[in-house]
């Protein structure tokens, strides 16, 4: 095949009315770069769309293609296209490695604990080459979840083991399904995650758009069909079922404890990934206390941030109606003065700040867009890195006290209830300016602003219950401070970015685990080499994607552990998407 970059066209006319790509016009202007007739391109595959935005409102489409000629021409065009822009194809077609499967007793199946992005890649990568995996979820399948979240949004009713973090699907579930990834895809892991999503409901653009998302409506239902295929090859999944302890033998872990409806048993199992995600802090404090091997991570935390969606497609594409492109997005960096970074994470286009707690009388905020991206407003978290030495007390579990301490503060400032703050009144009080002690209300005037500005005030799109109170008293002053810089910096760069108006609220404290739990190069703990510490709670990724990279690739090291695989050591890590 070839690859073709750098191919741009007019959304609206690329743009078919059921929003799929019009693939005669990308051929037509492919041929035309590489100087063929249409007719001559035997396939075409779209491999990667970008929006080019630099002479907004005039934006285009960029697309990289692979594709097929008639057999010997290949060569032969592209030497006479020797440009930047045409080249033999990179694209690498996954191959799971295994060669051999195990027996089918229970003795000898893999069990995954976890059924967020990352272990429900492993089990499905498992399940499909015949291991038979056993799955365990402390948490509900996904539709009974859905109800105990929307009703925990309603009336504050918390479900410990079923709400926006634990649960089938994971965190994830219930976010923006963003697929962004800095992973270079050298063995095609990437590309295989979005083709399964792709198989089990997801929109094919998946697969190409430089930015892909899914939405959180369309999630659910994509995880039950990955469920149902896993049951369907030989999977065996128990739900409301948490992990208690792990048994140990010269080196080598022979089962693990597991409470269900109330009652502790033991399974027997030929290996373990520990899917267990980064909210998981209970099950992290068992592991400690059984000597697994761990230790403290960077991460970060800091606020949500919301402001009308039409501000930002008018500043990203010079234009509140964007058409077919959508809710526009955003990304922002800065470096407040005491070095510390300051980042957006997790951009909701058209979205949702919720509820995203997991513990009684603790707060947590997320943000979540359905797959149309139709919201009012957007939102994202800003959010300031801290490291160890900020938090530590030699503990590796220090990095979770310090996010309780949060949690805790912003659930008493709300009484409960998401706290919200203007961003205008949030400045003034880190800044020790004016609104000194006040709680400003939605039709309140915060500082200076003016009568009109009040008659067009920015309302917040939450699910769940908030309150209007002091957020600036969340964050410990020095993060405070960072995140005011921060966002007087990004209103450079987005105008009204730092607008009074905007809407500031509590807290973003799991933006990824605070604790790494050790693996080595066979991705096996050092405490037993058939133990797997795997995905984000394990401290290995950051996000959907890289989750979910790293579940296929703990499926292979468990394959090369248990089967007789061509198992693969090079290493891949994100900690941040």
């Amino acid at each position: 095949m070839i690859r073709v970059d750098q191919i741009k066209c007019v959304p609206a006319q690329v743009t078919m009315p059921d929003g799929s790509m019009n693939e005669t016009l990308l051929v037509q202007k492919t041929a035309a770069v590489l100087r063929i007739a249409p007719s001559e391109i035997k396939a075409l595959f779209i491999r990667r769309r970008s929006i080019d935005a630099r002479k907004k409102p005039q934006i285009f489409y960029i697309f990289s293609v692979d594709v097929v000629l008639p057999e010997g021409q290949e060569e032969q065009v592209l030497k006479r296209n020797r440009n930047a822009a045409c080249r033999k194809s990179p694209w690498v077609e996954y191959v799971f490695p295994v060669t051999d499967r195990r027996p089918q007793g229970m003795q000898a199946r893999p069990v995954i604990v976890g059924m967020g992005p990352a272990g429900l890649f492993c089990a499905y990568e498992l399940a499909l080459h015949g291991f038979r995996p056993v799955l365990i979820e402390r948490g509900k399948a996904v539709e009974e979840r859905t109800k105990d979240v929307a009703r925990f949004w309603k009336d504050g009713a918390l479900e410990p083991d079923s709400n926006v973090q634990f649960g089938e699907g994971g965190a994830g579930a219930f976010s923006d399904g963003k697929l962004n990834t800095l992973i270079k895809d050298r063995d095609g892991r990437c590309a295989e995650v979005l083709r399964i999503f792709c198989n089990y409901g997801a929109n094919q653009e998946i697969c190409y758009d430089h930015k892909p998302h899914i939405g959180t409506d369309a999630l659910v239902s994509i995880v039950r069909n990955m469920r149902n295929a896993i049951l369907e090859h030989g999977g065996e999944i128990h739900f409301e079922t948490k992990l208690s302890g792990l048994k140990m033998s010269d080196g080598k872990l022979t089962g693990i404890s597991v409470v269900c409806g109330g009652r502790e048993r033991v399974m027997p199992c030929a290996a373990v990934v520990l899917a267990i995600g980064h909210s998981a802090r209970d099950t992290i404090q068992m592991l400690y206390e059984t000597d697994i091997p761990m230790e403290a991570k960077a991460f970060a935390v800091g606020l949500r941030v919301e402001h009308p969606q039409a501000l930002i497609n008018e500043s990203q594409y010079g234009s509140a109606d964007t058409g077919v492109l959508g809710a526009a997005a955003y990304k922002l960096t800065a470096q407040a003065k005491n070095g510390r970074g300051v980042y957006t994470f997790c951009m909701c286009p058209g979205g949702y700040v919720v509820n995203a707690s997991s513990e009684p009388d603790m707060l947590a905020v997320n943000g979540m867009s359905y797959s149309k991206r139709d919201g009012e407003n957007a939102n994202s978290a800003v959010i300031v890195t801290v490291e160890p030495k900020d938090y530590g007390d030699g503990s590796p579990l220090s990095g979770i006290a310090f996010q309780r301490d949060l949690e805790r503060r912003a659930y008493e400032i709300g009484n409960g209830s998401i706290p919200v703050e203007r961003y205008g009144d949030y400045k003034a009080e880190v800044r020790g300016g004016c609104g000194e002690g006040r709680t400003v209300q939605s039709t309140e005037r915060c500082c200076g602003l003016s009568e009109n500005s009040v008659d067009q005030a920015w309302e917040p799109c939450i699910k769940g219950n908030y309150t209007y109170a002091k957020v600036s008293d969340i964050l410990p002053k020095e993060l405070a401070e960072a995140f005011v810089e921060g966002m007087e910096a990004f209103g450079g760069k987005i105008p009204h970015y730092n607008d009074d108006r905007a809407l500031v609220e509590g807290v973003e404290s799991r933006t990824s685990s605070p604790v790494r739990i050790l693996r080595n190069e066979m991705l096996a703990c050092p405490a037993a080499d058939n133990l797997f510490p795997c995905g984000e709670g394990a401290g290995y990724a950051g996000g959907i994607m890289s989750a979910a990279m790293d579940g296929v690739r703990v499926a292979e090291a468990v394959a090369g552990k248990i089967g007789n695989s061509k198992h693969q050591t090079e290493k891949n890590v994100e900690t941040s998407s």
